[in-house]
């Protein structure tokens, strides 16, 4: 496994290969982040970004959600994966806002979970995203990367892939971290067959001492 220090050197790599990299879910406040983070499970940001104008213009808050039908959801996002399960999700969910948060976005990794339709992955995208509480959320890209180049263990489970990377980055590092990995899995070292030497030494070549 890669030291602490190789493996911030690393992420600090990314972020010169990519400084872009941060969430793609365009949104404009935590609400309409946490929708899209929903609308995004097993479907891409690109797909969620072409139907979301059109949902937040319908449902513009927790209350115009709370008060429409799930087949009224289910309209406006049926262009996207699990449509029928996602519209129900995210009418309780907003109905949870309503009645317990006060039409708020909770702020608390715990608070966020109890939410329909909210897993840790989702809880902390938000966390870090919205409110810039240090957190990592980790998808596919993160967990594909981080064993790829050695930073966690092969059999790691998800939640082993976050504590990890807690362990050897700085808080101040977490959200970015999230970011990079998700460029550098989705735009350089993909998980279709490609010459992964070209991914390290692409990395190689960006790393300074720290």
């Amino acid at each position: 496994m890669l030291s602490k220090k190789k493996t911030v050197q690393i992420i600090e790599a990314m972020g010169e290969i990519f400084p872009e990299a941060e969430c793609e879910l365009i949104h404009q406040n935590a609400f309409e982040l946490l929708i899209a983070v929903m609308l995004s499970a097993q479907t891409t940001d690109v797909s969620v970004n072409r139907i979301t104008p059109q949902l937040f213009a319908a449902f513009p808050t927790p209350e115009a959600f709370e008060h429409a039908t799930v087949e009224e959801i289910q309209e406006h996002i049926k262009s996207i994966g699990l449509y029928r399960n996602k519209a129900k999700y995210i009418k309780g969910c907003c109905h949870k806002l309503v009645t317990e948060f006060n039409g708020q976005v909770p702020e608390t990794l715990e608070e966020l979970q109890s939410l329909p339709g909210v897993g840790r992955k989702s809880a902390n995208v938000v966390l870090s995203v919205a409110f810039g509480v240090p957190a990592i959320a980790v998808d596919t890209h993160v967990e594909r990367v981080t064993k790829r180049l050695g930073i966690v263990p092969q059999k790691a489970n998800v939640r082993e892939v976050e504590e990890v990377l807690m362990k050897k980055l700085p808080p101040e590092l977490w959200g970015k971290a999230h970011h990079r990995l998700i460029f550098f899995g989705r735009y350089q070292c993909s998980a279709r067959k490609h010459d992964h030497e070209k991914c390290l030494a692409l990395l190689e070549s960006h790393m300074t001492e720290i």
